[in-house]
């Protein structure tokens, strides 16, 4: 297992160099934030002032060495908009986004669990295909405009649900989260499900063919033969040996809802780093444009790496298989 663990931190710490050459030069190179910065009278004096200071003016290989030398200590640059460093700025909006994206993941599977379940049971039943078809909308709808829905149906109509904003916020050490508060989380619920939309329905059809397959297995037919009840069975034998494939890909999907929040904060006008990107997009302010692409791939990285790592302590093969490599 130690092998396995060692090899896996040596391709997570590839993938991120890897992903640090992409993010700079993908994002070095397009535009120039100089036109935004200073105004369109400025002298070519001005001009040439403002890129010496910014370090514009040196060649691309120079400017990518300084840029992975800052990175390795932790510096990602300063905004060019808001003047302080683009991680402090990122790690502030940062909260929002994770407890908006772990409501979500709770729903995902408070959902999907349950319905993919029981349509595995009734596979050959309308309720089942009822459950798969609905899973195709979770699917098929668009995330903006399954959240402006939400917002029409429970905001504007019913008026149960604020439609924007955060809420109130509940320090936790020194954290502001709104999920701890009563206010805060009647704002979260509206964005959370629209991100547990498509999750949900994924999360169904994994474990309808989960259990499908589980239904036919030898453990099943013991315990119905020793007059075990079909809900312990659903939920205690089959739910157990379905979970590997299902929290493997919950740990994905985590890191996507993420890194993919942004259509949904800008819906609802979440103050998180999805909203912060699109106005830095908007105002090309790349530091906080490159510290927001790092740290999501940081996130994918350490995520898929606890799931590995939970993965072998399921599965006791993955250690076996890692050791003989």
């Amino acid at each position: 297992m130690l092998v396995y663990l060692l090899r896996r931190i040596a391709q997570s710490i590839f993938v991120a160099l890897a992903m640090m050459v992409i993010v700079f030069f993908g994002i070095y190179m397009i535009g120039n934030p100089v036109d935004i910065l200073i105004s369109p009278d400025a002298t070519p004096r001005e001009i040439e002032e403002t890129m010496a200071r910014f370090g514009f003016d040196q060649p691309i290989y120079i400017q990518f060495l300084t840029f992975v030398g800052n990175a390795l200590q932790g510096d990602l640059g300063r905004s060019f908009v808001h003047g302080e460093s683009a991680v402090t700025l990122i790690l502030h909006y940062m909260p929002a986004t994770l407890e908006l994206a772990a409501l979500g993941l709770i729903f995902s599977v408070l959902i999907g669990i349950p319905l993919g379940v029981y349509a595995g049971y009734k596979a050959d039943r309308w309720q089942g295909r009822a459950i798969m078809t609905g899973s195709i909308f979770g699917f098929s709808l668009p995330n903006f405009w399954v959240g402006m829905l939400l917002i029409l149906i429970f905001a504007v109509e019913l008026r149960w649900l604020p439609s924007t904003g955060r809420g109130d916020t509940v320090d936790v050490f020194g954290i502001r989260l709104s999920i701890f508060s009563e206010n805060g989380l009647q704002y979260m619920i509206l964005p959370a499900l629209t991100l547990a939309l498509y999750k949900a329905s994924l999360v169904t059809r994994l474990a309808r063919a989960g259990t499908q397959e589980a239904l036919v297995q030898d453990y099943v037919k013991f315990a119905r033969a020793k007059g075990v009840s079909e809900t312990r069975i659903l939920f205690v034998h089959v739910l157990k040996n379905i979970m590997i494939p299902i929290l493997t890909v919950l740990g994905l999907e985590l890191g996507s809802m993420i890194a993919f929040a942004v259509v949904t904060e800008t819906v609802f006008a979440w103050p998180g780093m999805g909203k912060l990107l699109i106005d830095s997009i908007l105002t090309l302010d790349r530091p906080v444009i490159v510290a927001y692409l790092m740290m999501t791939v940081l996130i994918f990285i350490v995520i898929n790496l606890v799931v590995d790592i939970v993965y072998t302590i399921l599965d006791p093969r993955v250690r076996v298989t890692g050791g003989a490599g």
